[in-house]
């Protein structure tokens, strides 16, 4: 329920074209509808820019396709993460315009912001191919949020030649999302590289003292290169939100 939707049944009213009546049954679920197992917040695209999203994992697929049908009667696009093949094939039933990127794992309908500026843009990069996943994640979320975006995949300090040799790229950047598992040591040193914002995205890629990616979430944390922010693990979704955000402050003043 976007501000285009609730402008369009105001203009209606006061045409005399829609009755008042009939306006208040298409405002009724404003700001939220509740399914019992679910209240889908429909005031999310007016209060934050763009709508609530679905977390797949923990939910039936019965569940997720009911919150996705009642988010897609009020949205114009529709965002999906941690989805399988199966969530998928399920939002496809009810949302016909639904498109899967499986590397990323979500599922995308309708249409997706509009760049405003393509001068200014996300750079997303992996340290490894084994980070490539959550990158993807953070990469189609920027996307769809009306971003341009860059990938550098596999640039990890392993090999650091690799990241140097990019240096133009990283500087032309307007924010950088750097995705590590291991030990978690890339966003320190691209952070020492760029006067621009860096978002570190932990992986839960490595061997055994890794821990699941804690390892690399305690060694971003405890970076000694300002300017870094640190999203929880695997959450290439929280890091493109952010990076969205940040790119696009002050857009609405060009």
């Amino acid at each position: 329920m976007n501000r285009e939707y609730i402008k369009d049944i105001l203009e209606k009213v006061k045409k005399n074209t829609l009755q008042v009546e009939e306006a208040l049954e298409k405002l009724k679920d404003l700001p939220f509808e509740s399914l019992g197992f679910a209240r889908v917040d429909h005031h999310r695209t007016l209060r934050r820019g763009f709508p609530e999203v679905i977390f797949c994992e923990g939910k039936t697929p019965s569940q997720i396709k009911a919150i996705a049908q009642k988010l897609w009667e009020k949205n114009n696009l529709l965002l999906a993460t941690r989805a399988s093949q199966r969530v998928y094939r399920t939002i496809k039933e009810v949302i016909a315009e639904a498109v899967y990127y499986p590397e990323a794992r979500i599922v995308v309908a309708g249409e997706t912001k509009p760049v405003i500026d393509r001068k200014k843009f996300i750079l997303v990069i992996s340290a490894g191919t084994g980070d490539i996943p959550v990158a993807e994640e953070a990469k189609v979320t920027c996307r769809v949020m009306g971003n341009r975006v860059e990938t550098l995949y596999d640039v990890g300090i392993a090999g650091v030649h690799r990241l140097v040799e990019e240096k133009d790229l990283l500087v032309s950047a307007n924010v950088l999302v750097v995705v590590a598992g291991m030990e978690g040591a890339l966003p320190g040193l691209v952070g020492a590289l760029v006067e621009k914002p860096v978002i570190a995205v932990p992986t839960s890629v490595g061997y055994g003292a890794s821990f699941g990616g804690i390892a690399a979430l305690l060694g971003m944390l405890n970076s000694c290169s300002p300017g870094i922010a640190v999203v929880n693990i695997d959450n290439g979704f929280g890091a493109g939100y952010l990076a969205s955000l940040i790119n696009q402050m002050n857009l609405d003043q060009l």
